[in-house]
């Protein structure tokens, strides 16, 4: 008497085509999800900053709208960060074939991403650097781009960024830094802030060093440049 075949392989087969469905559902539509609720809703806290909280560092955020951030610190950071900010769509392949090229011959290395790529890491992603990261951090950039729009990615970016241990956004930073609102901003202290983000637990704005301050200096000036050339234009549409 002949055996029927065992349904066993054709079930695993269906279970496996629905685990990676899923995946991919999950994978397209909880980022979209999520980017469509913080184009409203402040973004509450991100991975960086448990990660900080856990090594004892504190916490202070003081969430402000842009309207309450000085134009100054907007124009200091498109400067020092991501001068075409108006001008791309997420990604500056001349910055990042720049800065690729770079790196292979320094050994002081220079990052290559936007401003738009800096928020998605920070805001859905781990801190740490790796393939899968890098992959995300993409989407997400294309995400926020098309759902939020150059206004609120400045927004979410500026009072989201480390600006000193425990110190998060643009208005905390005003604070600890300089006493004063992140509104009231001076063209100095502005580009003071914008030039520690690449090291805010090493560089510090209210007592810099020369290397802060010679940086700063060249940041003031560059900022002149995006006012002047109106390299914020999409922020104040």
């Amino acid at each position: 008497m002949s055996r029927k075949p065992s349904a066993r392989p054709g079930l695993f087969g269906r279970l496996v085509r629905r685990t990676l469905l899923l995946g991919l559902v999950v994978l397209i539509v909880g980022p979209i999800a999520a980017v469509a609720v913080y184009r409203y809703v402040p973004p509450p806290i991100t991975w960086l900053m448990v990660e900080r909280a856990f090594e004892g560092r504190g916490f202070d955020r003081r969430w402000v709208p842009l309207s309450k951030i000085s134009p100054q610190l907007v124009r200091a950071v498109i400067a020092s960060e991501d001068s075409g900010f108006c001008h791309h769509h997420g990604f500056d392949f001349a910055a990042i074939e720049k800065a690729l090229h770079h790196n292979a011959v320094s050994e002081r290395l220079r990052g290559g991403s936007t401003i738009s790529q800096q928020t998605a890491k920070n805001i859905f992603l781990w801190p740490h650097r790796d393939w899968p990261r890098k992959g995300l951090e993409a989407w997400f950039t294309v995400l926020i781009e098309t759902i939020w729009g150059k206004p609120r990615i400045m927004e979410v970016y500026l009072n989201s960024i480390e600006w000193g241990p425990g110190v998060y956004g643009a208005e905390a930073a005003a604070q600890h830094d300089f006493h004063t609102s992140a509104a009231r901003l001076a063209p100095a202290q502005a580009a003071r802030l914008a030039a520690i983000i690449p090291d805010p637990l090493a560089w510090r704005a209210a007592r810099p060093g020369p290397y802060v301050r010679r940086r700063s200096g060249t940041i003031v000036a560059r900022a002149g440049v995006v006012r002047r050339d109106d390299l914020d234009a999409c922020v104040y549409p």
